[in-house]
This record gives C-alpha cells, sequence and structure tokens, in this order.
C-alpha cells in the first residue's frame, strides 16, 4: 500500500513537471492569454484529466511556472554571494552571478507576460513583488555579512540600496536582452553593470 502511494506520488510530481514545462514553451511561444488549456496538454502528452489533478485553472499553472522559475533566479543569486568567506569578493560575486543567473529569452517573454498580468490584478501583483523582495533580500544579507569587509560605494546608502541596484540592472539588462536576443552581449553588460554599482572604482576589500 506504501510502495503503490510512492508510485502514485512520483507519476504526479512527474506529470506536474512535464506540465510546467510544456506551458513555459507554449507560453513563451504564444503569450499568456492566448494559450488554451488542450494546447499545454496537446504538447505535454496528456489528457485534461492529467491537468485538472495539479491545477485547477491556466491562471494557476502559469503562477506555479512563475514561482519555480522565480525560486531559481533567487537561488542562484544567494548561491553565488554566499561562496565568499566573511570578505565579499565583489569581482569574484559578480563573475559567478552572471555565469549562472538565468538570462533566457523564453523566460524573459514569459516574465514580461507575468508583469502586464501583474500591473491590471493587485493578487497578481503581491506575487510578485514578493519574488523582488525575496530576491533583494537575498543580496541584502550577504552585503549586511560583508559589512567592515568590504565597502560599498556610498552612493547606494545603504546595504538595501545595494540591492535595488543590482536587481534594476538585471531588470534593465533583461529588457535589452529580450530585443536583441543577445545572451554574451546581455551577460557582458550585466558584469559591467554590477562591477561599476557594487565597486568604488576599486576591488579591493576595505582596511578599515
Amino acid at each position: 500500500m506504501q510502495e503503490t502511494a510512492k508510485r502514485v506520488t512520483r507519476r504526479r510530481v512527474h506529470t506536474r513537471a512535464r506540465l510546467l514545462d510544456a506551458a513555459f514553451r507554449v507560453f513563451a511561444a504564444k503569450g499568456f492569454g492566448r494559450v488554451s488549456i488542450e494546447e499545454v496538454c496537446e504538447a505535454a502528452g496528456f489528457s485534461r484529466g492529467a491537468f485538472y489533478s495539479n491545477f485547477a485553472t491556466l491562471d494557476e499553472l502559469f503562477f506555479a511556472l512563475y514561482q519555480e522559475r522565480a525560486d531559481l533566479i533567487a537561488s542562484q543569486v544567494a548561491d553565488a554571494f554566499a561562496q565568499d568567506g566573511p570578505d565579499l569578493d565583489v569581482q569574484a560575486s559578480v563573475d559567478r552571478v552572471t555565469e549562472v543567473l538565468l538570462l533566457d529569452v523564453d523566460w524573459l517573454l514569459v516574465k514580461t507576460d507575468f508583469l502586464v498580468h501583474a500591473a491590471r490584478d493587485p493578487e497578481v501583483a503581491r506575487i510578485l513583488l514578493d519574488h523582488r523582495a525575496r530576491l533583494r533580500r537575498a543580496i541584502a544579507d550577504r552585503l549586511f555579512r560583508a559589512r567592515g569587509h568590504t565597502r560599498l560605494p556610498a552612493v547606494l546608502g545603504d546595504v538595501n540600496g545595494a540591492a535595488h541596484a543590482v536587481v534594476a540592472a538585471y531588470d534593465g539588462v533583461t529588457t535589452q536582452l529580450l530585443l536583441d536576443k543577445d545572451v554574451e552581449r546581455a551577460r557582458a553588460w550585466l558584469k559591467q553593470l554590477l562591477t561599476a554599482l557594487l565597486t568604488d572604482g576599486s576591488t579591493s576589500p576595505s582596511t578599515h
């Protein structure tokens, strides 16, 4: 009985993952609001029954997809910043962030649809704002732990100001990527921006 329950659970997890993967491809290709449940099911190779055993609505699937990718980005940033000791090697951290950070045109298309949806729906906006706050906290917490060891430009104010600046830089670069589709250029530009933001002209830690 227990083994049967485990198999059912594994199958459901697999089905959900395939639905999310298929939805990502379909949403990126056609845009949210232009996709039907049938199209997602067809892309995943499942029936409507499989869909409804995992999601109540297409909106719920879209939110789950966004949450999955948003959590991945927050985790990538936190991991990249966490690899140094008390000192924060800004240049090394920036290099790691720009190497692993999700810069993907299809994701940006989905993310932009979510942003437009959020602009018209307060509940969706709350979800988006919560993700952005978690992303900024992950950055600010790491910068806070490095205080006294690593100097930040005074113009940023404090670690929270620095975290806002980092997220804003990412937003700007990803918007440009959405237009020119040049991922390597986007990574190089993001690296330059973050280095400029988080240093005062020198990547050496403070001696104070």
